[in-house]
């Protein structure tokens, strides 16, 4: 009994391990005839697990989604990996996650087999787990996960997504979530419009749902990543500028990537870098540090903590 309980936690493990296993397969993997392997699903499914089978040929299993979670099996490197991963996100912006994710440590690190269970306290004992936003300018914004699920089922079921986004409503067709820079971002299209936009999920407020279904578009012809943090580079920070640096665009290029700012050049030995921050300090600091000769005539606001800033650094050295 022992060693038939041993293959069906194994047979599980592998059922887990990846979408659709042949019989045969899993035979060669359990050192066991495909007969057996029948006999196991049996068990399987007798005890509750949703185990799915297609005949013929081609024939495969499937571990089917069921009522209940089952127990999840996993190897050594894997179990690691998964608190790992965990203990990252107890530090999460998105409201509630941080103290699921430590809810769901502490049930996992209760099983866990004591040799895995030292390798985890070195770990936690020589690391420090430092929270997202902590030492910058900018804190993370905060919003409820509720509205991630809803945002990615409307994108999974090709659905019309009506929010408000900084008080204005609006109606667009949802195609892609990205995340960067410790913030979420939707791609999606005004069907009226005919236009793109890229859209900071801790800004929506989201509506009724719309139950209205589109026929997807073509995705902007750059990759979907760069397409949103160019967007953001324009136009999804609070707070923008163009700043005149007194370099090659090529030079400037070097020194930042599209996703903190849009060079153009004005003449070979000038160009404007469009750039943005969730605040005017920010904006401030990251423009000292590009480390070459600028010009900064707007926002005024801007200007006017540049000159705070090069008095104290004035000071600072005499």
């Amino acid at each position: 009994m022992s060693g038939t309980s041993a293959r069906l936690l194994a047979l599980l493990s592998l059922l887990q391990s990846r979408p659709q296993w042949s019989g045969t397969e899993l035979a060669e993997r359990l050192e066991v005839t495909t007969r057996t392997i029948r006999n196991d699903v049996d068990r399987l499914r007798n005890l509750g697990y949703p185990v799915n089978a297609e005949r013929g040929v081609h024939g495969s299993y499937r571990l089917g989604a069921g009522a209940a979670l089952p127990p999840l099996l996993l190897e050594d490197d894997e179990a690691i990996a998964v608190v790992l991963g965990l203990r990252a996100a107890s530090t999460s912006s998105i409201e509630r996650v941080a103290e699921s994710s430590a809810i769901a440590l502490a049930k996992l690190e209760q099983v866990l087999p004591s040799r895995l269970r030292r390798r985890v306290n070195t770990l936690s004992q020589v690391t420090t787990q430092v929270a997202d936003d902590a030492g910058v300018p900018d804190a993370d914004p905060r919003f409820d996960p509720e509205i991630l699920t809803a945002v990615a089922a409307a994108i999974r079921d090709v659905e019309w997504l009506r929010f408000e986004y900084d008080g204005e409503p609006r109606l667009v067709e949802p195609y892609r979530l990205v995340s960067w820079e410790r913030r979420w971002y939707l791609l999606g299209r005004d069907p009226e419009g005919d236009t793109w936009g890229v859209f900071r999920l801790d800004r929506v407020v989201l509506r009724m749902r719309t139950g209205r279904r589109f026929t997807p578009q073509p995705l902007p012809d750059e990759d979907v990543s760069a397409y949103v943090m160019r967007a953001v580079a324009y136009e999804g920070w609070a707070v923008h500028a163009r700043i005149t640096v007194l370099a090659p665009a090529s030079a400037v290029r070097e020194q930042i990537n599209a996703a903190v700012g849009i060079v153009e050049p004005i003449d070979d030995e000038t160009c404007v870098l469009i750039t943005g921050a969730d605040s005017v300090s920010t904006l401030a600091v990251y423009a000292g540090l590009l480390d070459m000769d600028i010009r900064v005539e707007e926002p005024p606001e801007l200007v006017e903590r540049m000159k705070v800033l090069s008095r104290r650094y004035g000071e600072a050295v005499g």
